[in-house]
Parts: structure tokens; sequence; C-alpha cells
């Protein structure tokens, strides 16, 4: 587990509104509706939520020798934030504000090899850190440079050859992501290679918390997914809730061809696992399939829009279109259709709150406890 450049958190806005889910899943009430639909609620969300989350940005292969800077923006159409990726000499990866402390220039315009960061509006001058190098005609500025006129360096957390990027972290990594990161532990991650040809990217119109709560749960699966029905165990599918930001899903094969080839070591050895669904709050989901990894990003753009960014990391590829792994793109189609329907629903004047399967959505549930902490700006200790 490697952490890099993490700054502590800093103030946050107030909140604009209160949302509370009730603890007790039995008597509970799903959120309030004005979180798919309301444009105020939508703009909380950005400061809220994603500047101060963990999000992945793709992996060390974008920046694999020191030199390599590679341009990016997170988040477009919500954070629209310019950042740069970057393998610096001793071999450090760091991930940047792309923007010149200086005018605002955007320094990086396409991926390159570079001995340093130049601007070229004005030819200030910035290390592969991002520490400010030098500067023309500022001899005569006092007090320069700062510290300000560094680029600014977003916190970074590495898993495997996986890079995640937070601007502002609420809290640290490992709250969200340490729980998968030792269940799949005996996987050979190291060996999972992308498939570029096989990305994908889904505009979906529905709201990016509707798309997350679909994914939550498998009450769904038998209505709305046959094929998927086909080789899951519905009876034995199982939510767990990790600690505090973070749920499983475990699928289990109908038939032991359709699964893992689990371990010793495995803490599900014995269990024909057909797959990992695993979701870290707010928007990334890992499904773990005996081919490999897909991992699902769903980008907010607007209040009833998302976008949503497969990127399949193949390991075993004569597993390929087998079991619960096979069919993604129709499984997206069908989850699609009922996401949208959703969203035109949850206009209605009749509708502003549902109820919850004690059974089938502790994972909804879950996420919506995490939603109105974030929305309300609890300060809670989360290991509470």
């Amino acid at each position: 587990m490697t952490f890099i450049n993490l700054p502590l958190a800093t103030n946050r806005p107030p909140t604009m509104s209160k949302f509370s889910v009730d603890q007790n899943i039995a008597k509970a009430k799903t959120i309030h509706t004005d979180v798919y639909t309301s444009a105020a609620v939508f703009e909380q969300c950005k400061e809220s939520i994603f500047a101060s989350s963990w999000q992945f940005i793709g992996s060390e292969d974008l920046v694999p020798l020191p030199g390599d800077v590679n341009p990016l923006t997170l988040l477009p159409g919500l954070l629209d934030e310019p950042l740069l990726l970057s393998r610096d000499k001793t071999g450090g990866v760091n991930v940047l504000s792309n923007v010149c402390t200086h005018r605002g220039n955007l320094v990086v315009d396409k991926a390159c090899k570079l001995n340093n960061l130049r601007c070229r509006y004005h030819g200030r001058m910035f290390g592969l850190d991002g520490k400010f190098a030098s500067m023309p005609e500022f001899k005569e500025v006092e007090d320069f440079p700062t510290k300000a006129d560094d680029l600014y360096q977003a916190a970074v957390f590495k898993w495997g050859k996986w890079l995640f990027a937070s601007l502002d972290p609420k809290y640290t990594p490992d709250l969200f992501l340490r729980d998968m990161m030792e269940r799949v532990s005996w996987m050979p991650l190291n060996e999972f290679k992308l498939d570029q040809q096989a990305t994908r990217v889904f505009n979906v119109k529905a709201n990016w918390a509707l798309y997350c709560e679909n994914y939550l749960e498998g009450f769904h699966i038998p209505f709305v997914h046959a094929g998927l029905n086909a080789v899951i165990d519905y009876g034995e599918y199982a939510t767990e809730l990790l600690f505090p930001y973070a749920s499983l899903q475990l699928g289990l094969a109908k038939h032991a061809k359709d699964s893992f080839d689990l371990p010793p070591s495995s803490p599900d050895y014995g269990k024909n696992v057909a797959a990992y669904y695993f979701w870290v709050f707010p928007n990334m989901m890992f499904n773990f399939y005996p081919w490999g990894l897909s991992i699902n990003v769903v980008e907010p753009v607007s209040v009833d829009e998302c976008r949503v960014l497969f990127y399949p990391y193949v390991w075993d590829a004569s597993k390929m279109n087998k079991g619960a792994g096979s069919g993604l793109d129709r499984v997206e189609m069908e989850d699609e259709e009922i996401v949208e329907n959703v969203q035109r629903g949850v206009r209605s004047r009749f509708y502003k709150h549902g109820r919850y399967s004690v059974t089938r959505e502790q994972g909804t549930h879950h996420f919506h406890r995490i939603l109105a902490e974030f929305l309300n700006g609890s300060t809670d200790d989360p290991s509470s």
C-alpha cells in the first residue's frame, strides 16, 4: 500500500440542504429524490463529494519511463480539472495541476517526453515534480518565488499499477480501497493488461447516483438480466458492507466451470465464485471475473446524465466470454434502459422516497447513508 503526496483536507463550503437515511434498513426510507433531480444538489456534489473523493485516473503505463508526461482532465463535465501525470527523474509518479502559476495557461497539451515542464506562454519552467525552476523577466519581483509558484500536487495513491488521485481528500484511501485490496491479494494483478480495443464509453441519460444504486443490488437480476441470471446463483447472491466506504457483491456460479480457481489463501476458498463486484464510493466499480477485471467509472455530466467508462484488464484471455464476465455490453444496455426509466420516474410529483428490501438492498441503503454523510458535511469519525 503506497501513499504519495497526501495533503491535509481543507475547509469546505457550507452544505446547502440536509438529507437523512435511517441507520436501520427496516425503518429507513430511500434518500430524497432531490439527489437525482435538483441542479443545486448536483452542484453541491462537486465539492462535497467529488473534489474530496478518490478517483481512478489510469495506470502507471501512461508514464512508463522517467520524463514521460501525460495530460488528463479529472471528471470532464463536472470538475473539469486540468491535471498532468508525470514520471520524474527519480522514477516517482506525480499528479500535478496542468495550469501555469503565472497566467493560467495549460502547461502540457499532449503526451510527450520532457526534461522539464515549460509554459509556452511566457516561459515559466517547472521540474517534473512540479517545483518552480525559473522565470524570465522576473528579477525585480519581490518575495518571489514562493510555494504558490509551484504546480499544485494532488494526492496520489497507488495500488499495483493503478493510480488514484484526489484534489482535496476528506479521508485516507485505505478507508475506501483496503478491504478490496486484501480480498483479492492472491491475484497476480501485475499480469493484468489493459485491452485498449475493448474499452467502452457509455452515455446514460440518468443521474450518476441512480446508476450506482442500480449496480449496488442484485435484486433486479432475475427481472432485468436473463443471461446473467442463467449463470449466477441468485439464491446465494450476497452483499457485504465493507469498512466503511465500499461494498462487495459476491456472485456464486451455478456451475463450477464458470468460477474462479481459488487458492487456499483466499477467504472464499471452496466457493464457486463467478464474480466479485466491488463498489468504492462515490463512483467506482471493480468487477473481477475469472478472465480479469473490468473497472467501471461513473462520471457525472449533469443532474440527469452521466458517462460510464469501462476499462477491461485481461488476465486469462481463454476465459473471456464465459460465465458472469461475458456479454457485458448487453448487461450494460439492460441496465441503461432501467436507470433511464427511473430517471424519468423520480421526477414525478408523487414520488419522493421508497423503502428498502432488508435482504436484497443493503448495498443501496449503505450508499444512501454515505451520500447523506457527505452532503450533510458530517464530521463523524468513519471508524465509529
